[in-house]
This record gives structure tokens, sequence and C-alpha cells, in this order.
């Protein structure tokens, strides 16, 4: 296989493929009987091969092909399609929510599909095929597609719905201003999940709707139930974004409410101190006449009228609710 093609099969239409050889690809992509090429977008032959093979093509169609910055959407062109869909990261060393584009053109006898990142649905329906329980015809294809891309989103958010349970927990338990780093995150990963997902909802829905003659009514239905898969998926990202803030929000209260009663359990010794220290102050010029001078017993009975002004004030307090 050469380098800017990754694999190539030819499918029965019994579920089996075959993987095809170097010179077997030009004749079966031109063939009535469905194949399968999928293309490394990194490497320039690439669009050589494009511009070669499937030249009926409008040049705007891999033009789309080969865009380094896609958004998912479904573009029907005659009784074909192009289709640009995104799924969950889960390469080494990259994060979930830097989803990966799958680039698709896809008719009656042909798919071509292009990558710049590996993907692991892909990998999914490899296995499928090795396994003899592939996809039969094209609409197959697609509809299996997009189940393994939601097969792999789904224990993705499903960990960042627990990582929003876990943190709300953590905020009732000890609220420290630590989280907010962790409420950050979560509403990032929602947000940068929901800007790709709600434009794939949107394809899928064009995708289902079409009248593309390969389509059959069981693909449509499964086209459907991803359809209500995402809507749902959709759905619990704005609520893990909501989660988030109220989240925040109330952290932020626990913090101030904290702070608040620090500072007024300053502000009561505070005021228990003012009177003291305004005695003491006073008792403490260094001029003829101070009261008790004299007197040895006179700095006990000073602790003494201390103590009482500091009971007097706390009654007072009590009386007035200060604390």
């Amino acid at each position: 296989m050469t380098n800017h093609i990754t694999f190539a099969y030819s499918f029965d239409g019994k579920g089996k493929g075959s993987a095809l050889e170097k010179t077997q690809i030009s004749k079966h992509i031109k063939s009535k009987n469905l194949a399968w090429v999928h293309l490394d977008a990194n490497n320039p032959e690439t669009k050589l091969w494009l511009e070669k093979e499937i030249s009926y093509l409008d040049p705007y169609v891999i033009e789309a092909l080969l865009a380094e910055e896609t958004r998912p959407r479904m573009t029907q062109i005659d009784d074909g399609a192009l289709i640009i869909l995104r799924g969950v990261n889960l390469n080494d060393n990259s994060t979930p929510e830097d989803m990966v584009s799958i680039r698709i053109w896809i008719d009656k006898h042909r798919i071509i599909s292009i990558y710049k990142r590996n993907l692991k649905a892909i990998e999914d329906i490899v296995e499928s095929i090795t396994k003899g329980s592939g996809p039969k015809n094209a609409g197959d294809f697609i509809s299996l597609l997009v189940e393994k891309l939601f097969a792999r989103i789904n224990p993705v958010l499903s960990e960042l719905d627990d990582n929003t349970d876990h943190l709300e927990e953590s905020i009732i338990e000890n609220a420290n201003t630590k989280l907010r780093e962790d409420i950050v995150s979560i509403r990032k990963k929602a947000i940068i999940f929901r800007r790709y997902m709600s434009p794939q909802r949107d394809a899928i829905a064009q995708l289902r709707m079409s009248n593309l003659k390969w389509l059959n009514e069981l693909n449509k239905r499964h086209l459907q139930e991803s359809y209500n898969n995402i809507t749902r998926y959709i759905e619990d990202l704005d609520a893990i974004r909501e989660r988030a803030q109220i989240i925040k929000d109330e952290l932020a209260s626990i913090i101030a409410e904290k702070l608040n009663k620090n500072m007024y359990t300053l502000s009561v010794i505070a005021a228990i101190f003012l009177p003291l220290g305004f005695l003491t102050g006073l008792l403490g010029i260094n001029v003829a006449g101070i009261p008790g001078a004299d007197n040895s017993d006179a700095f006990m009975n000073f602790i003494g009228i201390l103590a009482f002004i500091v009971l007097l004030q706390i009654a007072i307090f009590k009386k007035f609710k200060w604390f």
C-alpha cells in the first residue's frame, strides 16, 4: 500500500470486505461494486490521487476534503454526499475534546475517506469488516460510522458528568479556591464539545432527511436514533455547563460568606477592645494626677474594671443580636 493510502477494501454486499492491493484500487473504485479507500490528508500525493481517480468530482469537493480546518456538515451533490464529522480524540497524549475530523465523499459505489489524525471509530469499522460484520452497502457504512462515533463519545461525556458530580460534592464538603481550576476545566470541555456536536447534529439531520437513493429506510432509522443520541448529548453538555456555573457561583458565595464571617468576628473583637484601648491609653500618659498612682491595689482594681466593661459589652451585643 502506498504511503498516502492507508488501506482500501471492496465489499461483497454481505458484510465482508476484501483488502485491495495497490494495483486493484483504481479498478475497484470505478466499478459498480462498493469500495472504500482511506487516505492520509497529510501526504501531498493524496490530492494528486483524488484529482486523477475521481476527477469527475467538483474541485470544491476535493478542496473541502483536504481543508486544514473543518466543521461538521453534509452537502448533497447529485446522488453523492460530502460529509464531514468529528469524533473524540483518543490518541496518545491527546485530550478527548480536541475532536478529530473525518472527511468523506460517499455515493452508491464508492467511499473516499480522508483523515489528518487517527480516529478510533474508523478502526472499529475495520475490525467489523475483518470479522465479517461490516457494512453491506454505502448506507450501512455511513450509519455504522455515525454509530461508532457516538459509541466512543458516550463514555467520555459520562466521565465529564461524573466529574461534575464529584465537584459538587467537593464544594459541599470542603470549598476552597483550588476548585476553581477544576470548574473552569469542566466548563471549557463542555463548551468545546458542544461547539462541534451542535453542527454535527445538523449534518446528521440533513443526511437523514436527504433523498439519496442508497439510503434505505433502515439506514434512516439508524440515523434517527443517532440524531436522538446526539441531541441528548448536547442537552447533557448544556446541563453540565450550567451546573458548572452554578457550582462556581456557589463556591464564590461560600468563600464570600467565610470572609464576611471572619471580618465580622474581627469587627466584634475590635469593638470590644476599642474602649479598653482608650482607657489603657488614657491612663498610660506620663503626667501627674493619674488615679491610683500611689495605691498598690490600683492595678488589680483597674483589671477588674476592664473585665467588667468587657462583660457589659458582650451583654449589650447579645441583646442587640450583634453576635
